[in-house]
């Protein structure tokens, strides 16, 4: 029988997977304090399977799982934003074009289809929605190494990667041990960061953390509203000023690239557009999975924090409207430009 572990790899290659490494199927040990420690300080996320040890155990989601690929594919793509007469929001570049969850699923797909060309195997697979913490996973599979920022890097790609992961009964040979955090004394990452999200190296508090507030329907702290600046889904910023993000090879998946968006949101015409407008022009991208009215706040804070009195009228119509849920950030917004 030939080495199926490097018959996946090869097949790997072939479907335009850039990153690919395995991992066994034991607990993920090493984060079971931390994940406590984020309980125990209230700095849990909303997203996050309440269960600890599923968080950490591959077989209370799988029971015969012995060996987990892990896929990365970069989505850095070599794409200059146009300058246009709008309003303009900013988007993370992994929400640009087309929702990773579903290309990577797609990838995984086909990987399986392959692997079961040549063995019968059970499997699960996930695009960030299983329990697991698929960093950690990509970490344990030497995709990459944490940065000071929590991200996986990659030597190759940098950290601009999207990571799935297929767990399976096969039993595959897994080289023991990690790869060494290359950032030495660099923290750009921490100094950068506009919450302070960043309490030290390696740790991260995800309430501060404006990508996640960007997602969260918890109510956004006050304090931390000017610090959104114009972000209305994402945060890039610890990666943008990360070293081992320059020089790194780009992505070649165009389903990445912006081509509905062209890489922002509009915000006046967010503000005004029917819920059908908005999944047809906005639908297709990741960032669209917490609906209109989360972003529609987001665009709120981004006016109160351009400061322009033109974009008011924007506001006072919102105002109107009586939305329960956006009236704090409006009147904040509006407070924001003086009126």
């Amino acid at each position: 029988m030939k080495d199926i572990k490097q018959y996946i790899i090869d097949k790997s290659k072939e479907l335009n997977i850039d990153i690919i490494g395995f991992t066994t199927g034991e607990p993920l040990l090493d984060l079971k304090d931390y994940l406590e420690y984020r309980v125990k300080n209230k700095i849990k996320t909303e997203f996050e399977v309440e269960d600890i040890e599923r968080r950490i155990d591959p077989k209370l989601t799988f029971p015969n799982c012995k060996s987990i690929i892990v896929v990365g594919i970069s989505y850095n793509l070599d794409y200059k934003l146009e300058e246009q007469d709008v309003i303009k929001g900013q988007l993370s570049k992994s929400s640009w074009g087309l929702d990773y969850h579903r290309v990577l699923r797609q990838k995984l797909e086909a990987l399986i289809a392959e692997i079961e060309k040549e063995v019968e195997f059970d499997y699960k697979y996930f695009v960030d929605t299983g329990p697991l913490v698929d960093r950690e996973l990509a970490k344990n599979a030497k995709i990459g190494y944490y940065g000071k920022n929590c991200s996986i890097i990659n030597k190759d790609y940098g950290s601009f990667i999207f990571i799935g992961y297929i767990m399976t009964d096969l039993e595959l040979d897994i080289a023991e041990g990690v790869l060494e955090s290359e950032c030495g004394d660099c923290d750009l990452c921490i100094r950068a960061c506009p919450t302070q999200a960043l309490e030290g190296p390696y740790r991260v508090n995800p309430k501060r953390c404006i990508s996640y507030l960007t997602q969260s329907k918890e109510r956004i702290p006050e304090e931390l509203l000017p610090k959104m600046g114009t972000r209305i889904y994402g945060c890039d910023t610890c990666q943008l000023v990360c070293p081992k993000n320059k020089g790194v090879k780009k992505s070649k998946h165009g389903e990445f690239l912006p081509i509905k968006t062209g890489g922002f949101v509009d915000i006046g015409e967010l503000l005004t557009m029917s819920n059908r407008e908005f999944k047809d022009k906005y639908g297709s991208m990741a960032g669209s999975w917490r609906g209109k009215n989360i972003l529609k706040r987001n665009a709120i804070i981004a006016l109160g924090n351009m400061k322009k009195r033109e974009h008011l009228e924007l506001l006072l119509k919102e105002r109107k409207k009586d939305n329960p849920n956006l009236n704090p950030y409006i009147e904040w917004a509006i407070r924001q430009i003086g009126h």
